[in-house]
């Protein structure tokens, strides 16, 4: 009998104790997601044109590489650098079916959708980051990056890419007359076009990844950009001449396609507005380094000649490219030029 009694008392203490193991263990491991499948995680396709080795780029990464950790490999951000995936002229299509859910583009490949968007392609509309930053973010800014919503797109941040500067092939430009007769490539804005044309250049807008073919075949005699774009795409070892003019901002905006972004869940929605707000600070710090270190690069190849337009040189071509703004306030109107920080009262 007290064989028995022992049997069962060892019994009920063995059911007490996996009774308490299963209360006691714990509630919320963190999940790996990885182990699902592309159907059941989140997947944004971000695409973008330029080098790996960009602000953009390096950015793009940083964003994926965060976006990962911190949602357990729930949400998975697959970049396509270099027009890999779509090319220049592409992927704002490829965005809007929903082929891809994220791009980058630059600011002046959106004019064509929003006309006003290009006040900031205007010459000398800024003089540094922090006035486009503030411009941006102001209210004028936003009423700008709202229009695209009509497109569906959905603007989440601004990444710098620097200020612009003009190579050629055929002479050093050290007043902007010697811009006359020059074949410059450019985006598609007619802001852009209109810069040049004050100063009798002919333009041709061409797609970034075919730049370096155009500038190697002689199809156009130079070109404008930042310094890391300049250096990803070797474009300065097709030219002779440098011009350091700082005349034109160069950046772009992260766009979503809005249908996409709208069908996220809102935990998801601020895990990446959160993200992106990080890494655009990251990025601002890093492109202003990264310009630096690519003209030093620049001078040290003494590769090509180098010139750079004094502060009273810059004056003068802004008096120059006045037209420029007359040229928009009769398209477009003045609201967004009256906005620009260089116009408001001190």
């Amino acid at each position: 009998m007290r064989h028995v009694y022992g049997i069962i008392t060892f019994s009920l203490i063995a059911i007490i104790a996996i009774i308490v193991l299963i209360s006691y263990q714990p509630k919320a491991y963190p999940t790996d997601y990885e182990q699902l499948s592309t159907d059941e995680r989140i997947v944004i396709r971000f695409s973008h044109v330029v080098g790996e080795d960009t602000p953009k780029g390096m950015a793009a990464r940083k964003f994926a590489e965060l976006v990962k950790e911190r949602s357990n490999g729930y949400i998975e951000v697959q970049v396509f650098s270099n027009g890999t995936l779509y090319k220049d002229g592409e992927e704002m299509n490829a965005l809007s079916r929903g082929d891809i859910q994220m791009i980058a583009p630059a600011i002046s490949k959106l004019t064509e959708l929003v006309p006003e968007i290009s006040v900031l392609d205007l010459p000398y509309a800024f003089y540094t980051y922090d006035e486009v930053h503030e411009f941006v973010q102001s209210d004028a800014g936003k009423k700008l990056t709202d229009k695209l919503k009509k497109h569906n797109l959905l603007v989440v941040g601004l990444w710098d890419s620097g200020f612009k500067q003009i190579s050629n092939s055929i002479r050093p430009i050290e007043h902007y007359s010697d811009l006359s007769g020059l074949r410059m490539r450019i985006m598609p804005s007619n802001i852009l076009a209109e810069q040049y044309a004050t100063v009798h250049a002919q333009t041709k807008r061409i797609e970034f990844n075919t730049v370096f073919n155009q500038l190697q075949k002689k199809n156009v005699d130079g070109q404008e950009n930042t310094l890391t774009n300049i250096t990803s795409k070797n474009l300065f070892s097709l030219q002779n001449y440098l011009t350091i003019s700082n005349h034109g901002y160069l950046g772009y905006f992260l766009l979503f396609n809005l249908d996409f972004w709208n069908s996220l869940p809102e935990d998801v929605q601020q895990l990446l507005t959160e993200t992106l707000a990080e890494v655009q600070e990251w990025e601002w710090e890093l492109t202003k380094q990264l310009n630096e270190e690519k003209l030093q690069d620049i001078e040290n190849c003494q590769c090509i000649q180098i010139h750079y337009l004094s502060d009273e040189d810059q004056k003068e071509w802004e008096e120059k490219f006045e037209p420029v703004y007359d040229y928009y306030i009769d398209h477009y109107g003045d609201e967004f030029i009256k906005a620009l920080p260089k116009n408001q009262q001190k």
